[in-house]
């Protein structure tokens, strides 16, 4: 019983490894087309902060400064994109360079393979949440976002509430549109509404404006499908498992007196 036990966990684990190279395989054609995906959203959403957002504190800028402006930003799209793709590099496979493991990973336990993909989810959007906080401040530092407000903490705390989303422009994606009141200089009122337009940029705007981004995501989907499927039945396999070890030695240890 326990030996039939331990050759179907064994052949679920010969599964998931195989599984786990494919979703390795995934996200490496995923993230070449997120970085690429993502150099174009954000210079388009930038171009929607300059023109609509703050069209007055664009023109004022001089020919050279818009240049050095939409270069920045361009540099900042580049540094993004390798940094999705550095894991690329790595002589191990299925190890991302931008996720500090503590410890190995047994990727024929689709536990585990579950929980560092769950990793390499956080660092994606861990480093689309950097981005756009550095673009917003190469806007703010070109005077073209408001540089009387401490902006960095306000988007943060805009885009980490659970209970409110944030407003997205309608029409353009990757924005954020808040209305921040601040204290007025004049008694006679009170305070003061200012409105702001910023850079976010969300996997799911991503997604949707690129085909390409799209379909390499719901490959990653399918074979989370799998992934899922396979630790249920893995887990009911180890619980099989664990009760015919008991039973046995409940057996062997057994005697009538």
């Amino acid at each position: 019983m326990v030996e039939q036990i331990n050759r179907d966990i064994a052949a679920l684990e010969a599964t998931v490894k195989a599984i786990a190279t494919e979703l390795e395989n995934a996200y490496i054609s995923y993230l070449t087309s997120l970085g690429q995906g993502v150099t174009k959203q954000l210079m388009l959403a930038s171009y929607h902060v300059c023109t609509q957002g703050y069209p007055k504190q664009f023109v004022s800028l001089s020919f050279n400064q818009r240049q050095q402006l939409q270069q920045d930003i361009l540099k900042l799209t580049q540094k993004a994109a390798e940094q999705l793709l550095k894991h690329t590099q790595e002589e191990h496979p299925l190890e991302f360079s931008f996720l500090a493991e503590a410890e190995p990973i047994s990727f024929s336990n689709p536990v585990e393979l579950m929980k560092w993909q769950h990793k390499v989810e956080n660092a994606i959007a861990h480093t689309l949440k950097i981005l756009s906080s550095q673009t917003n401040s190469v806007l703010q530092e070109a005077g073209i976002l408001p540089n009387n407000l401490p902006l960095a903490p306000l988007l943060e705390a805009a885009t980490s509430s659970p209970d409110d989303t944030p407003e997205v422009i309608t029409g353009l994606p990757n924005l954020l549109n808040l209305l921040i009141e601040t204290d007025s200089d004049n008694e006679a009122q009170a305070s003061n509404v200012t409105q702001i337009v910023a850079i976010h940029l969300r996997l799911i705007d991503i997604e949707f404006a690129d085909s390409t981004v799209r379909a390499k995501r719901n490959q990653i989907r399918n074979l989370s499908g799998k992934v899922s499927k396979l630790e249920r039945e893995y887990q009911k396999k180890q619980r099989e498992k664990d009760v015919a070890e008991a039973e046995a030695a409940w057996r062997l240890s057994w005697f009538e007196s």
